[in-house]
């Protein structure tokens, strides 16, 4: 006795669930195996100017925040360390500019004294961080 084979082939939608299934345990995956480095910041509240101008990051930075810290490019320091990292950043670079990021709040002497170490170690340009309207915007 001789059977009929039929062959029929069922056309199925393509079922996407285990897919997504497994993209988002990979997206879990990895969100929870990587490392975030939170970069640490100085806060500090920079006056206003109606006009400001950008400079480049090979720049000196000096901030000075509301509680008399003084950081030189975001390493806390004291004022005779602050006069050593100065000389030797002007031995890198003798054209560099001295920014200083004060708080509104700091008293204008302190500015002025950091301003005077820097004109003795020999930086010749300095220049004083603002904020201008655009930057309240963003």
């Amino acid at each position: 006795m001789k059977f009929k084979r039929t062959y029929q082939i069922e056309k199925e939608a393509l079922n996407l669930t285990p897919l997504v299934d497994v993209i988002f345990l990979l997206l879990i995956f990895f969100m929870l195996s990587s490392s975030f480095m939170l970069q640490p910041g100085i806060k500090v509240n920079i006056p206003l100017a109606k006009k400001s101008s950008r400079f480049k990051e090979e720049n000196m930075i000096v901030t000075m925040t509301q509680e008399n810290q003084i950081f030189f490019n975001d390493e806390r320091t004291t004022l005779e360390g602050l006069k050593r990292r100065m000389r030797r950043a002007v031995r890198k670079n003798p054209q560099g500019t001295l920014i200083i990021k004060a708080d509104k709040n700091v008293r204008h002497g302190n500015v002025v004294h950091v301003m005077s170490l820097a004109k003795q170690t020999g930086i010749v340009s300095i220049a004083i961080a603002t904020k201008s309207k655009d930057d309240l915007v963003k």
